[in-house]
C-alpha cells in the first residue's frame, strides 16, 4: 500500500473516531463505562471473524506466527481497553469537544515516549509541550486551580493510547492488521466485561437503551476504524499518523455542536486552539526532507 493512500484511511479513522465521541457521551446516559467497552469491544470482534477467517485458516499451520500474534493482539488489547474504560469515564463529566481535545494530546506524548528509545527530542517538541500545558490550563483549570476528575483520567487516556500507538507501529510490522485486530478486542473485550460484571452488573433494558450508540461503537469504531488504523500503520511513520488521527478532534467538536448542541466559553476555545497548534506544530517537518521510509 502506498503510503498516501495510507494516510487517507487513517484520515477515514480520525471522522469515525471524531464521531463516536458523540455515541460514547450519549451512552454514558445509560451504562457505565465498563459495560459500554466491554460490548463495543466484543461486537468489534464478532464483526472481523468471517473478515479474518481464511486467514486464520493459513496462519494457524505457523505456530511461531500465531504465538507473536497473539502476543501482539493481547498487549494492543491491554492498552487499548484500559485507554477506552479511562476516557469513557472522564466523557461521563467531560462534553465530548473537550474530551477529544484531550485526548489528541498524544500527539505530544507519543515522541516523549520514543524518547525512552533512544530518539532525540528536538527543541521544537518543548516548545510545542509549553503551548499545549497553557492550552490545557485554559481548558481545564478555567474554574480554579485544580483540574476536575474528569480532566485527569483524560489525561491518562491520552498516555496510554500513546502507548497503544507506539504499540501497534511496533507489532504490525510482522502480522496481519485485521488478525491482530480481532485479537485486541478478543482480548480488551473481555477484560472490561470482568470489570463490568464486578462493578457495574447492568440490566438488558438499560443495555437496550445505548444499542445504537453501542453499535456504532462497536461496529465502526471498533470493527472498522481501530482495523483501519492497525493496517495502515504498517505504511506510515508514527509521526504522520498521529498527525491524521489528531483530527479526530475536529470531527467530535462539530459533531457535539450539531447533535448534542454543546458549547465551549471562550476561553476553553482558545485553550482548544492552543492544543490542537501544538499538536500540529510538533508534527511539522521544518527540515528539508533527506530520507524516505520505503513501503
Amino acid at each position: 500500500m502506498k503510503e498516501r493512500n495510507a494516510v487517507l484511511l487513517l484520515l477515514l479513522t480520525s471522522l469515525i473516531w471524531g464521531l463516536s465521541f458523540v455515541a460514547q457521551s450519549v451512552s454514558t446516559e445509560s451504562i457505565g463505562a465498563f459495560t459500554f467497552n466491554g460490548i463495543r469491544m466484543l461486537l468489534g470482534a464478532i464483526v472481523l471473524i468471517p473478515v479474518s477467517y481464511k486467514s486464520l485458516r493459513i496462519h494457524l499451520k505457523d505456530r511461531r506466527y500465531m504465538i507473536r500474534t497473539l502476543k501482539g493482539g493481547a498487549l494492543m488489547g491491554l492498552f487499548l481497553a484500559s485507554a477506552s474504560m479511562f476516557q469513557q469515564l472522564g466523557i461521563e463529566t467531560t462534553d465530548a469537544g473537550k474530551a477529544a481535545f484531550m485526548t489528541s494530546l498524544y500527539m505530544i506524548i507519543v515522541p516523549f515516549i520514543s524518547r525512552l528509545f533512544g530518539k532525540k527530542i528536538e527543541k521544537k517538541i518543548w516548545l510545542c509541550a509549553i503551548i499545549a500545558l497553557l492550552g490545557m490550563y485554559m481548558l481545564c483549570l478555567s474554574g480554579g486551580m485544580s483540574m476536575g476528575r474528569g480532566d485527569v483520567y483524560l489525561l491518562i487516556c491520552a498516555l496510554l493510547f500513546s502507548c497503544h500507538i507506539l504499540v501497534i507501529e511496533k507489532v504490525s510490522k510482522d502480522s496481519d492488521g485485521v488478525e491482530l485486530s480481532l485479537f485486541q478486542f478478543l482480548f480488551g473485550g473481555i477484560l472490561c466485561s470482568l470489570g463490568m460484571l464486578v462493578f457495574e452488573k447492568p440490566d438488558i433494558s438499560s443495555i437496550m437503551d445505548a444499542s445504537i450508540p453501542i453499535a456504532y461503537a462497536g461496529l465502526l469504531s471498533c470493527g472498522v476504524a481501530y482495523t483501519l488504523q492497525t493496517v495502515a500503520q504498517k505504511y506510515v511513520q508514527a509521526s504522520k499518523a498521529t498527525l491524521a488521527l489528531s483530527l479526530e478532534s475536529v470531527w467530535a467538536a462539530i459533531g457535539g455542536a450539531l447533535l448534542l448542541s454543546e458549547r465551549l466559553s471562550m476561553n476553553e476555545l482558545i485553550g482548544c486552539a492552543l492544543v490542537f497548534g501544538a499538536v500540529l506544530l510538533a508534527q511539522l517537518d521544518l527540515k528539508p526532507n533527506t530520507a524516505s521510509r520505503s513501503d
